[in-house]
């Protein structure tokens, strides 16, 4: 049963991130307008690398919570949660991650990740992520900069 949304909430961000070679796994460069923008479009690159997100209708929400003691432990637990939908069952692969809270004094966010059950057939299967890693991973926030870079074990 596919959810109602608001237009805004249907509405894609453009594509802020790339995927960058890396030994044996990828790592993820996603920047924006602001560090919650970053985050958002890392966890959008990571569903990215599972299938081709053009494929993944926004039928539910799903909602995730994460915490940190540092920005780097913040990103990395923001992101475990949202590969975490996608381990459960059924399978929840994600077109669209927005950030609602990004409280960055206390390190905490809240997320609301738009998508549906995945399913081979509809969805083509792109690479499995097993992990996120703390492996080079780098946080910039300043005012120039808002970016992170992040590999994942694949």
């Amino acid at each position: 049963m596919m959810s109602e949304f608001t237009k805004e909430e249907l509405e894609l961000s453009p594509c802020k991130y790339e995927y960058l070679d890396h030994t044996a796994d990828v790592q993820i460069h996603a920047w924006g307008d602001s560090l919650r923008e970053a985050f958002e479009q890392c966890a959008t690159a990571m569903f990215g690398y599972m299938t081709e997100l053009e494929y993944v209708e926004m039928r539910e929400v799903k909602e995730v919570e994460a915490e940190g003691h540092d920005m780097l432990s913040l990103l990395f637990h923001f992101l475990d949660e949202c590969l975490f939908l996608f381990c459960d069952d059924p399978f929840f692969i994600v077109r669209k991650v927005k950030i609602t809270e990004f409280d960055g004094e206390n390190l905490r966010i809240k997320a609301r990740c738009y998508g549906e059950e995945f399913r081979l057939g509809k969805h083509p299967q792109g690479t499995e992520v097993k992990a996120i890693t703390y492996s080079n991973m780098q946080v910039h926030d300043n005012e120039n900069q808002h970016e992170v870079f992040v590999i994942i074990d694949i």
